[in-house]
């Protein structure tokens, strides 16, 4: 069995459908704008929680975050619903 390199891609499943690749440590604004995806976003400090996105379950703050590195090496990607925002 071949194993991953350290630096292949990371494909990244969006919610609207896209399919991009990044590679781990990314940052995930930077991700997003190159698949044409649109995270929405507030304070950019990780305090105001406008670009919480759920990674394979996951909530995380898009502003603060990049692309983990990951086994399997893709991720499905799906906003976080927030109903102050």
């Amino acid at each position: 069995m071949i194993s991953a390199v350290a630096d292949d891609p990371i494909e990244i499943h969006w919610p609207d459908g896209r399919i991009s690749l990044a590679p781990a440590g990314c940052h995930w604004l930077d991700a997003a704008r190159e698949a044409g995806f649109t995270i929405p976003v507030g304070c950019l400090g990780g305090s105001c929680g406008a670009c919480e996105i759920d990674v394979n379950g996951r909530t995380i703050r898009a502003c603060i975050s990049t692309v983990p590195p990951v086994r399997g090496r893709s991720l499905t990607v799906a906003l976080s619903a927030d109903p102050y925002w």
